[in-house]
């Protein structure tokens, strides 16, 4: 009879694929800041949000519409941690992005964004959860490069879009800190269905108004293209992928693995947008690495 596998071959494989879930959802929501950026001066803010969640709620239908129907008495009965969900993750979060890439450079919307996990480790603090040194030093080292980043200087001036990018970091990391509980037995792609369906309908008001101020967009290859992107891999992948992976590894983990996004923003805005990168943002980027490397050698 063959020896049982050792535990922790076992305990790791979790962590092994929520690692990677998250990472594939820092990669592919690095590309929808650049794409943000991109449109801000053709889609307006409100409406580039309000367009990505309807293309999201298409793209995950087939998937999660029946298990959401099924579980709908479920849903029912957790009505307001799923609406709370949908506000800071889905209506609030994606709109401030966008009003941010007005004014900001998307290399410095990803490193802003890069604080987002500690107030996720703060949350989890807050629950009962204990970090490790090695993982707080590795949060407190990434989170320098946001603090050098902020501090001006250097050539890079502070922009209104930054303040909004500080309080769009915030609902993310509230979000995420927010999945960790999650109603026990809520399918995950239900749960996806149900909160884009929701954040969706919270943004019709703010659509609506925008169509009245500011008027609709031409549809175009340049326009509808980024929007298709953001509404099927940034949004029903992406955030499929981070929902798993904070099941899997929990906020404060995964979060230091999106500590990454900002050196793949940095890479994209540069070859895509030309947005110059400085020794500054080299800074920055050697200071998010070496968080991520020193929080994941955590104690196990």
């Amino acid at each position: 009879m063959a020896p049982p596998a050792p535990a922790t071959a076992s305990a790791a494989r979790p962590v092994a694929l929520g690692t990677a879930l998250a990472a594939l959802a820092t990669v592919v929501w690095a590309g929808s800041f650049v794409t943000s950026r991109a449109l801000h001066d053709s889609v307006p803010p409100v409406q580039q949000a309000f367009w990505r969640w309807v293309v999201a709620l298409v793209a995950v239908a087939p998937f999660g519409a029946r298990a959401a129907w099924r579980q709908r008495e479920l849903i029912r009965r957790h009505a307001a941690f799923v609406l709370l969900a949908a506000l800071l993750g889905i209506a609030v979060y994606n709109t401030l992005v966008n009003q941010a890439g007005l004014t900001t450079p998307a290399a410095n919307m990803g490193m802003i964004m890069a604080a987002s996990p500690v107030l996720m480790a703060v949350l989890e603090r807050a629950g009962g959860t204990r970090l490790g040194a090695r993982r707080v030093a590795g949060l407190l080292a990434a989170c320098a490069g946001v603090v050098l980043l902020m501090a001006g200087g250097g050539g890079t001036s502070f922009a209104a879009g930054d303040l909004w990018m500080i309080a769009a970091a915030c609902c993310f990391g509230g979000y995420s800190a927010l999945l960790r509980r999650r109603p026990a037995g809520l399918d995950g792609a239900g749960f996806l269905f149900t909160t884009f369906l929701a954040g969706t309908l919270m943004l019709v008001p703010c659509q609506l108004g925008s169509l009245a101020l500011q008027g609709g967009f031409t549809p175009s290859p340049g326009t509808v293209l980024p929007l298709l992107y953001v509404g099927v891999m940034s949004s029903a992948l992406a955030f499929f992928a981070w929902n798993k992976a904070i099941s899997l590894v929990g906020p404060v983990r995964a979060g230091l693995v999106y500590y990454l996004q900002p050196v793949c923003v940095t890479l994209l805005s540069w070859a895509l947008l030309g947005e110059a990168a400085g020794p500054r943002q080299a800074l920055c980027m050697a200071l998010i690495l070496g968080g991520v490397v020193l929080g994941s050698a955590a104690r196990r």
